[in-house]
């Protein structure tokens, strides 16, 4: 028992003379003068920013940044002049980060404010107006898709949100803003509901020519063959551009289930790159026959077994990818605007209808 004592209490006077020799006491350090006001940075919503969902009341995830030189001691939410959040607490006392959920949000227009305080009584704020807007109801006879691009890459008539490859960004469109295709960007949708006898996509484009060949909507099927180089034409369609000297043309190829069919409007569908102007593209297929249309005047158009979509289950826009690559029809820096699909065949006058309701 004595040597065990012995031990205990040498290990005690080690621990403690360790403490008094190596480790140094906590000095308070001043921070110095609070020389700024806090920043508040609101990630979401941005300025502008559309709320889309078929409820008529959703929640809404707040996510902003507080920053300060010295110590925050507050910090408010406002929802139209209305607090609906504060904190006073906080892990970081110089950057917080939150988000914030309130669960319901109305249809209309609202302005978030963010206010926050430090401990010197120094204040900022940041405002940013934003819109949940009414559920979309179609506004055309048998629209079943429809993407206006203004600000995100939601599908209106499904509020689907697309699969997004790369960093395809906006820009200024015929409505609103438009996508605006970057070099290995495009969007992807499945399928299911887009899938009929008859079969109609309209859209408005901008061409860019470089690179000088590109895909644009694509539905097709896998390519086992050829799995990294697919070009598996039998099944859905291809619509999609290339050089013709100075000019871009428009070429659509249609699988019937065993073969495939062109329809190429020759020098009739070329666009010229160099113009800088919206152009009106339309396609439409039936069980007999189908057409391309350019600013509503058709380019080509012919007989046609109809369609055939097996294993088709992959909206591809903006790039040939992953199902059209094999000739190389990869991502479009061309912008898109307006896309509406249809599950028939639109005739001449439906499409001019749609040019003249949303011409620039």
């Amino acid at each position: 028992m004595k040597r065990y004592n012995l031990i205990i209490i040498g290990l005690v006077f080690f621990i403690f003379g360790c403490t008094d020799s190596y480790i140094d006491e906590i000095v308070a350090v001043d921070p110095g003068p609070d020389m700024e006001a806090p920043e508040v940075i609101i990630n979401f919503p941005l300025e502008g920013t559309l709320i889309r969902v078929p409820e008529e009341v959703t929640p809404i995830n707040i996510n902003f940044e507080v920053m300060d030189d010295i110590e925050i001691e507050s910090i408010k939410i406002l929802l139209d002049g209305n607090e609906i959040g504060n904190y006073n607490e906080f892990l970081d006392f110089r950057r917080v980060v939150k988000i914030h959920t309130y669960e319901t949000l109305g249809n209309g227009p609202h302005t978030l404010t963010i206010e926050a305080k430090d401990l010197s009584g120094k204040s900022s704020s940041k405002s940013v107006s934003f819109e949940k807007v009414e559920p979309y109801t179609p506004i055309y006879d048998d629209e079943i898709f429809y993407m206006p691009f203004d600000g995100d890459f939601m599908e209106l008539v499904s509020t689907e949100i697309a699969s997004v490859q790369g960093s395809p960004t906006f820009a200024n469109g015929v409505i609103g803003t438009a996508y605006n295709g970057t070099n290995n960007a495009y969007l992807t949708f499945p399928t299911t509901g887009l899938l009929h006898d008859e079969f109609s996509a309209a859209f408005w484009y901008n061409v860019n020519g470089d690179p000088n060949r590109a895909g644009i909507l694509v539905i097709g099927p896998p390519d086992t063959v050829n799995p990294n180089n697919m070009n598996n034409r039998r099944n859905g369609f291809r619509l999609f551009r290339e050089a013709a000297g100075s000019m871009q043309r428009v070429k659509l190829n249609i699988g019937n289930g065993t073969a495939d069919n062109w329809f190429d409007g020759g020098a009739a569908a070329d666009i010229d790159p160099a113009s800088g102007e919206w152009v009106h593209i339309a396609i439409t297929i039936s069980q007999s026959n189908a057409a391309v249309y350019i600013n509503g005047n058709v380019v080509r158009e012919g007989s046609f077994p109809g369609v055939d979509w097996t294993e088709t289950d992959i909206l591809s826009i903006g790039s040939g990818a992953p199902r059209f690559t094999g000739w190389g029809h990869l991502s479009d820096g061309s912008l898109i605007d307006e896309l509406r699909i249809f599950s028939r065949a639109l005739n001449q006058s439906e499409i001019q209808t749609i040019i003249d309701a949303e011409k620039p």
